[in-house]
């Protein structure tokens, strides 16, 4: 949370594709997951796919929401070794 906190302004909504674009997320995209670590004094609409307890409360605390994506599909498993 403190990343965001950081790199994003008041307002701001948040998913994957900013943080990508703020190089906070890399890799697969397995699915996103918010952890609570760190400060919010900014309101901040975030998506991702899932939230700790702790970062859920400190985005509603600073006035902004937390929304649950659904979870990305899968490919079967012969698909994703080709």
């Amino acid at each position: 949370m403190g990343d965001i906190n950081e790199f994003f302004d008041a307002g701001t909504t948040v998913d994957e594709q900013a943080l990508r674009a703020r190089g906070l997320v890399k890799g697969r995209a397995d699915g996103i997951k918010i952890l609570g670590d760190g400060e919010v004094s900014k309101k901040f609409t975030v998506k991702a796919h899932k939230f700790t307890a702790k970062a859920k409360e400190l985005i509603e605390k600073a006035g902004g929401t937390a929304e649950v994506l659904a979870a990305p599909a899968k490919k079967p498993e012969a698909q994703a070794k080709a």
